[in-house]
């Protein structure tokens, strides 16, 4: 039943003749039947209906472990493949989240998704794929930083690129510094709103000097590479203007009514979460934070603090209040946890004491943009701390952690196997920013009846590149795990759903044979 439900409705037929015993029917009837796809024109589409359902029998359920919004271009592709695949779930990624709160309308989500993808040159998907116009931006920078050569905004894009040419790659960067500065207006105002967060220490802009040119961080004076910033007030430091308050008021508006935005941060809610349990595995992106004794951090989103499974439970809690709520406060603070899980101290999704956007663009002393990870990161080498991860998700010993956000080092030795194999670390990787770093492009988890397997894929350059050079996504499986008995259905969550629904059925049966429940 479920492969006939599986074939493409064009060729279900003929698949399904051609799945019958080649050995009953004969040569000649499987030969008339292929001749006859070939004389009506629908072989090329016959034999790529072929291949789609070979993709689809590979793989029963597709996990992906977040950041589908990483820096890399055509988000907006991949979530349409994605709305179409006929199982999946997703634990969101910090990328993710911060996408999923500019959808919702948080202006400093919608500043931090924009700042993000003019670094990277990456304004495809924001343009071409959610019809959303940066237009209003780009006036607002000319207006501003015209002549500025704004060289720290320069895009991260090769040089070669012939899709650029350098009036674009100005643009681009007047635009990148008007948003940044816009994106750290409004990170003070959420962090001034929400002491609990622990963030005070990210409130930056109260501690420049233009006429100096300093700032002043944890009690120490650091040269300014760039007083240029002509928005800025040192009598206010965080209020947006006139004209940067209609940018964001207008920015917001656009990805409001983006319909393909919207459909696509819903099916994140509807089939994603901070994590999940599936077969025995417990799966998130992030970290749990933990303290440097290897205890459970306890972190005040409200005027409450949580750790563990809590603490992730209410962060998704208030992600959904924040996108679905209809109580104007309850909305307002769900964002507000939504940006906090993008770039917020020790979040779940972000696994860090801070985030240094303003130190990376401002202080060429590198030794003061360092972002120090949670304790969570040293003790996930400790079967002990993966083994009270999983106790605490109400797991036994023998089940595992599936990882993501931090990219594997391959290339300096790293291993994406933790504490015996009790967690495995599964960054996609994809992302071109990181492969010089990793020396791969990520990884893919693989777990059948037998076992688990990982294969780590090389760069993948382009579909064109593949066709032309004949080249393809090289990589190398390393079995990680191998059953003596293989798992059945019956052990598996879908197989377990399924005997609760015979038991129901079989109870209901009863009931009515023993004229509990009437005939209707």
């Amino acid at each position: 039943m479920q492969i006939r439900v599986a074939l493409p409705e064009e060729f279900a037929f003929i698949i399904e003749e051609l799945l019958h015993d080649y050995n009953q029917t004969g040569n000649r009837y499987y030969s008339e039947i292929v001749k006859t796809v070939i004389e009506l024109d629908r072989a090329a589409k016959f034999i790529i209906a072929l291949a789609e359902v070979i993709q689809r029998f590979s793989v029963a359920h597709l996990h992906i472990i977040g950041d589908i919004y990483d820096r890399g271009s055509g988000a907006h592709f991949i979530m349409d493949r994605l709305q179409n695949y006929h199982s999946l779930d997703i634990q969101w990624g910090n990328h993710d989240i911060v996408w999923m709160a500019a959808a919702a309308g948080s202006a400093v989500s919608i500043a931090s998704v924009i700042r993000v993808s003019l670094r990277y040159g990456n304004i495809e998907t924001l343009e071409e794929g959610y019809g959303i116009s940066l237009r209003p931006l780009s006036v607002l920078a000319k207006d501003y930083y015209d002549g500025d050569p704004c060289t720290k905004y320069m895009p991260k894009i090769e040089e070669d690129n012939p899709n650029y040419t350098q009036k674009n790659r100005d643009e681009l960067a007047m635009m990148h510094k008007a948003i940044t500065i816009i994106q750290f207006k409004l990170e003070a105002q959420l962090i001034n709103k929400n002491p609990q967060w622990g963030m005070q220490n990210r409130t930056i802009l109260e501690a420049v000097d233009l006429e100096k040119g300093i700032v002043t961080i944890d009690n120490i004076q650091y040269p300014l590479n760039d007083t240029n910033l002509p928005t800025f007030s040192k009598s206010a430091p965080y209020k947006l203007n006139s004209s940067e308050l209609e940018v964001i008021t207008q920015l917001q508006k656009s990805f409001h009514k983006s319909e393909k935005l919207q459909k696509h941060t819903k099916m994140l809610f509807d089939r994603g979460s901070v994590y999940a349990i599936y077969n025995n595995n417990l799966l998130y992106h992030g970290c749990i934070p933990m303290n440097e004794d290897g205890t459970f951090m306890s972190i005040y989103i409200d005027d409450d603090s949580y750790k563990g499974k809590e603490l992730l439970d209410i962060c998704d809690k208030y992600s959904r209040l924040g996108y679905f709520s209809h109580d104007e406060k309850l909305r307002e603070f769900g964002q507000g946890v939504m940006w906090y899980l993008w770039a917020g101290k020790d979040s779940p999704l972000f696994g860090k004491e801070k985030m240094v956007t303003f130190e990376s663009y401002f202080i060429d002393d590198k030794s003061v943009a360092k972002e120090a990870k949670n304790w969570y990161y040293k003790h996930r080498n400790s079967k002990e701390s993966c083994i009270n991860i999983l106790c605490e998700f109400g797991l036994g010993d023998n089940a595992k952690i599936i990882n993501g956000h931090v990219p594997v080092k391959v290339k300096k030795g790293e291993s994406p196997i933790k504490s015996g194999g009790k967690l495995v670390v599964i960054d996609g990787g994809f992302s071109r920013a990181y492969q010089d770093v990793t020396g791969i492009a990520g990884y893919t988890l693989i777990y059948n009846s037998q076992g688990m397997s990982l294969v780590s894929h090389g760069p993948f350059k382009s579909t064109e590149d593949a066709i032309a050079n004949g080249a393809d996504i090289v990589g190398s499986l390393e079995t990680i795990e191998k059953r003596a008995d293989r798992i059945l259905v019956k052990d598996s969550d879908e197989g377990k759903r399924l005997a609760a629904e015979v038991d129901n059925l079989k109870e209901l049966f009863e009931m009515y044979g023993e004229g509990i429940i009437k005939e209707q």
